[in-house]
C-alpha cells in the first residue's frame, strides 16, 4: 500500500512539472494589420480621412490651408472662411485668397503675383502692390517721405523694419508694397526718433501724404486701433490704396497701434 501512495504521488509530481513546462513555451500567432480608410498610408499632404466619405474627406488640415483671422471687430470677424492665409505661397490650389474684409474696408486680399479676382487671367503687378526696386531709391538711401499734418510730422521711409533703420526714420515693411495697394510702415513711439509717438491720436478724416519716385498720393484716415503684437492682418495686400502704419503702445509690450488709411 505504502508503495502503491508512494508510486501515485512520483507520477502527480511528474504531470505537474510537463504542464508547467509546456506552459513556458512562447505563443505563435499572427495578426494582420487592419486596412480600410481609416488606416491609409502616410501622405505629404495632412488630409482628413472619414470612413462614410464625409464632408471633410481629403480636405487639407496642414498649416498651407490655415488663414489668419481678420481684424478684431471688423465686419467680417466672425464669418467662418475668411481671412489671410498663413502661407500664402503654398496655399492649396483652387482656395482663393478672397472675401476678407479688413478692417472695415471691403477690398479683396490678393496676393502679390496671384490672378486678380473676378478675372480669368492677369497678375496682380502695378495694381495692388509695387515691389521695391533699386531705381525707387533716393540718393540719401530712403524710399520716400511721410507727411501727418495733424500731429507735425515729416519723417523720411526706409526699406526694413530692424532697429537701425527706425533710428533714421520710418521703416518699410519689407513684404508689403511700395506704392500701390498696402504700403505698411513703422516708427518708434517714443525717445528721440519717436516718429510715430502721436498717431494714435489721429482721428478719422485725418490725411496723409506718401511722396515717393512714383508720384505723391494723399491718403484719409479711416482707423485707429490697439491690437495684438501678434496680429499682423493688417499687413495684406489690397488692391485699395492704402497706407497701414504701426507702433507700440507705451507701457504695454503685448499690445501696437495700428493706422489705417485709404486714398482720397
Amino acid at each position: 500500500m505504502k508503495k502503491l501512495r508512494t508510486a501515485v504521488l512520483l507520477l502527480c509530481l511528474t504531470a505537474s512539472l510537463t504542464v508547467g513546462a509546456s506552459a513556458a513555451e512562447p505563443l505563435e500567432y499572427t495578426i494582420d494589420a487592419p486596412d480600410g480608410p481609416d488606416y491609409g498610408t502616410p501622405t505629404s499632404v495632412e488630409v482628413v480621412h472619414t470612413v462614410d466619405g464625409g464632408a471633410r474627406k481629403n480636405e487639407d488640415v496642414s498649416k498651407n490651408a490655415a488663414l489668419i483671422p481678420p481684424a478684431f471687430g471688423s465686419p467680417s470677424a466672425d464669418t467662418k472662411g475668411t481671412g489671410t492665409y498663413l502661407t500664402p505661397n503654398l496655399a492649396p490650389s483652387g482656395m482663393a485668397a478672397t472675401g476678407t474684409v479688413i478692417n472695415g474696408t471691403g477690398s479683396p486680399v490678393v496676393v502679390p503675383g496671384s490672378t486678380m479676382p473676378g478675372t480669368s487671367s492677369g497678375t496682380v503687378t502695378s495694381t495692388g502692390y509695387t515691389e521695391v526696386t533699386d531705381d525707387l531709391y533716393y540718393s540719401g538711401g530712403h524710399l520716400g517721405t511721410l507727411k501727418i499734418p495733424a500731429i507735425d510730422l515729416t519723417v523720411k521711409i526706409y526699406e526694413g523694419t530692424g532697429s537701425s533703420t527706425l533710428k533714421k526714420g520710418a521703416g518699410h515693411f519689407e513684404e508689403t508694397s511700395i506704392w500701390d495697394g498696402n504700403v505698411a510702415l513703422a516708427a518708434h513711439n517714443r525717445g528721440v526718433n519717436a516718429y510715430f509717438g502721436q498717431i494714435h491720436t489721429l482721428e478719422v478724416g485725418d490725411t496723409i501724404t506718401l511722396t515717393t519716385k512714383l508720384g505723391t498720393r494723399t491718403y484719409k484716415v479711416i482707423s485707429v486701433s490697439k491690437v495684438s503684437e501678434t496680429d499682423r492682418s493688417a499687413l495684406a495686400s489690397s488692391t485699395e490704396n492704402m497706407l497701414t502704419l504701426y507702433t507700440c503702445v507705451r507701457d504695454q509690450r503685448e499690445y501696437r497701434w495700428c493706422v489705417q488709411a485709404v486714398e482720397k
